[in-house]
C-alpha cells in the first residue's frame, strides 16, 4: 500500500496531466463503462457541513476507489481546507486497499481540470479574456486550468470580498504571468463578463453570479461551484441565450445542479435544451460548438469517476519515480 501526500502529488500530476484525465473519464462515463452511484451526503450539524461519500468503478481499468470529501465551510477561518478529502483506492482482484491519497489536492486538481478540458474542447480558439467569479479554495486550479486551455491575455477576478480579490490576485499573479496572461480586480459582476470569452464560476453561491444577458455571443462558461439543489451560479437567462450546453453526468446534474433544477420546477427551462454529456462531444457522437458565435455552457457537479481515473495515474506516476510512503498493509 502506498501513501501519497499533496506535496506528492504536485510533484508527479500536472494540470496538464488532470485534464487528459478528466478526458478519459468523460468518455468512459458516456461509453457506459464506469459504475459512479450519485454521491451519498448528509449535514454534519458540529462542524455545519456536509460528509460526502463518492465510490466508482472503472470497468477494464482495474480501477475502483472510494472518495471521502467534506465541505466545512467555517474550516477558512480556522485556517484549514474547506474541502478536506481522503481517496481510497483498492485492487480490483483482492479488493484490498493500494493507495490511500490526500484527497484535498486531488480534488482541488481534477475540479480545475474540469473547466480546462470543457474549455479546451468549446471555447473559440482565439479567446484572449477570462473572467473567474470566486476565489476559495478551488479558485486558483480554475485560474490554471483555463490558462492550460487557452492562451488567455487577461483575466478578471471577482469575488463579493474585495480583500479576497486582491489577495487572490498576489498570490496567483506569478503563475499567471508565468503563462502569459494578467489577472485585474473587477469591481463589479457586469464589469468582469463584459466581452469575456471564458467565464468560470466557482461559488456555493444561492443566486446568480453574474447577468446572463451580459455574456457576449461567442463566449463559452463554465459553472462549477454550485453542486446542490439549493446552489444555483449560473443565470437562468444565459441557460435560454446558450446556444449549446453541456453537462458531466447527465444523472449527477439532474439530481444535484440546482443552476438546472430550479429554472426546470419554475418552468422557464426544460432538460431537452441539454445538448448532452461532454464525454460525448469527445467519442464524436456529439457536436460541440459550430460556429465562433455559439455561446457554449457547460454545467458540472462532479462525478466519482473523475477521482478514481486521476487518482489511479497519479499512482501509476508515482510509483514509476519512486515517490511516496510505503505502508505494511
Amino acid at each position: 500500500m502506498i501513501y501519497l501526500s499533496s506535496n506528492d502529488i504536485k510533484r508527479v500530476f500536472t494540470m496538464r496531466d488532470a485534464i487528459d484525465a478528466n478526458k478519459n473519464a468523460f468518455i468512459r462515463q458516456s461509453k457506459k463503462e464506469c459504475i459512479s452511484p450519485l454521491r451519498t451526503k448528509f449535514d454534519v450539524e458540529r462542524g455545519q457541513g456536509e460528509a460526502l461519500f463518492m465510490p466508482a468503478h472503472i470497468k477494464g481499468l482495474d480501477a475502483t476507489g472510494i472518495k471521502i470529501v467534506s465541505v466545512f465551510p467555517n474550516n477558512a477561518n480556522k485556517g484549514k481546507p474547506v474541502v478536506p478529502a481522503t481517496m481510497v483506492l483498492l485492487d480490483d482482484e483482492t479488493g484490498e486497499v493500494t493507495a490511500i491519497i490526500d484527497g484535498t489536492e486531488l480534488t482541488r486538481m481534477r475540479t480545475g481540470a474540469l473547466s480546462g478540458a470543457a474549455t479546451e474542447i468549446l471555447a473559440n480558439e482565439n479567446s484572449k479574456v477570462g473572467a473567474l467569479f470566486g476565489t476559495g479554495g478551488q479558485a486558483a486550479s480554475q485560474l490554471e486550468a483555463m490558462l492550460e486551455a487557452r492562451a488567455l491575455e487577461e483575466v478578471r477576478i471577482y469575488d463579493i470580498d474585495d480583500d479576497r480579490i486582491l489577495a487572490f490576485i498576489n498570490e496567483q499573479q506569478d503563475m499567471a504571468s508565468a503563462r502569459g496572461a494578467r489577472l485585474v480586480p473587477s469591481k463589479s459582476a457586469q464589469m468582469a463578463v463584459e466581452d469575456a470569452d471564458v467565464i468560470t464560476a466557482v461559488t456555493t453561491s444561492r443566486k446568480p453570479v453574474f447577468p446572463g444577458s451580459m455574456v457576449k455571443q461567442g463566449a463559452h462558461i463554465n459553472g462549477i461551484g454550485a453542486f446542490t439543489p439549493e446552489m444555483a451560479e449560473l443565470d437562468p437567462q444565459l441557460l435560454l441565450r446558450a446556444d449549446k450546453i453541456f453537462i458531466d453526468n447527465r444523472e449527477a446534474v439532474l439530481s444535484e445542479a440546482g443552476d438546472i433544477i430550479q429554472p426546470v420546477n419554475s418552468g422557464i427551462f426544460s432538460v431537452d435544451r441539454i445538448a448532452g454529456e461532454l464525454g460525448e462531444v469527445l467519442e464524436g457522437s456529439l457536436e460541440g460548438r459550430k460556429t465562433e458565435s455559439d455561446i457554449t455552457v457547460f454545467k458540472s457537479v462532479g462525478f466519482a469517476a473523475l477521482d478514481v481515473v486521476a487518482a489511479q495515474q497519479i499512482v501509476t506516476k508515482a510509483r514509476e519515480q519512486g515517490i511516496g510512503l510505503l505502508l505494511d498493509s
